[in-house]
Order: structure tokens, then sequence, then C-alpha cells
């Protein structure tokens, strides 16, 4: 099954169980695979393609929990990370923190990095290493502390 038949299976499901949080958050992630589809103008996409999807969905409902937490609304803090947690049900698992910086060395290794100067060809190895199971920030942290200045 694909992801995009296995979303469209669960928003079913959570619309019949009367799931209002769940159904919403499914719906806003239909609707953004949508509009990736026309924008690329294709009538399917790989699943590597919803996943990225997913993710960019994710991250921006990360940054908002974090910014309504910060502003002091616990409400929409609250709606944020319920959306949150509905999206991370679809992605991989996250990488640990040893796994993670172990990509990374890798990465320094294969890009035969040698400086800060080289972080940029270091990033574009170890997220294509990582594949969305660790998040971009998390990685810069981790090549910024690995490579010397």
């Amino acid at each position: 099954m694909s992801l995009l038949q296995r979303i469209a299976d669960e928003l079913k499901a959570s619309m019949m169980a009367r799931n209002t949080d769940r159904t919403g958050a499914l719906r806003m992630l239909k609707s953004a695979i949508g509009y990736v589809q026309i924008e690329r103008k294709t009538e399917t996409l790989s699943d590597a393609d919803i996943l990225g999807v997913i993710q960019k969905e994710a991250k921006k409902r990360r940054d908002a929990f974090e910014e309504f937490d910060r502003g002091g609304r616990q409400d929409l803090a609250a709606k944020e990370k319920a959306e949150l947690a509905v999206l991370e049900e679809y992605l991989p698992k996250a990488l640990s923190p040893a796994e993670a910086e172990a990509i990374v060395l890798a990465a320094i290794a294969e890009a035969g990095a040698t400086s800060k100067k080289d972080m940029g060809a270091v990033m574009k190895v170890a997220q294509s290493k990582a594949a969305g199971r660790v998040d971009g920030r998390t990685l810069s942290q981790i090549v910024g502390r690995l490579l010397p200045g």
C-alpha cells in the first residue's frame, strides 16, 4: 500500500470515528500533497516525495509550536503539537544522536572536508544519507561541532 493510500484510508477512518483533530491534520496533509502534485504537474507522487511533504509540514508545526509556546498561547501550541503527533506517525524512526554523528563522520570522510568551509558539501552528503530521519538544524549543529575551525 502506498503512503498516499494509507493517508487516504486513515483520513476516512478518522472521519467515521468523528475524530476532528486527526481528521483536520490529515486533511491538511492531503491538501499539501495535492499542492505539490499541482506544482509538479503530475497525478502521482512517489513515497519519497510524499515523505518530503510530510517532513516539511512537520517542520512548520514544530516551528509554530515553539512560537506559540514562547508567546504564551498554550491553546494554539497544543493544537500544533497534536497535528505534529499525527504527522510523525508517517515519518521514519528518528536517528539517535550517536547514529546521526556516525552519519556525519562518514559524510565528512566522503566529502573530504577539512574545515568549516566545506560544511555545505558535508551537509549535502549527510542529508542524503540521513534520508529525513534527522532534522537539518540538528545535522548542521553536529557538522559544525565535528568540523575543525
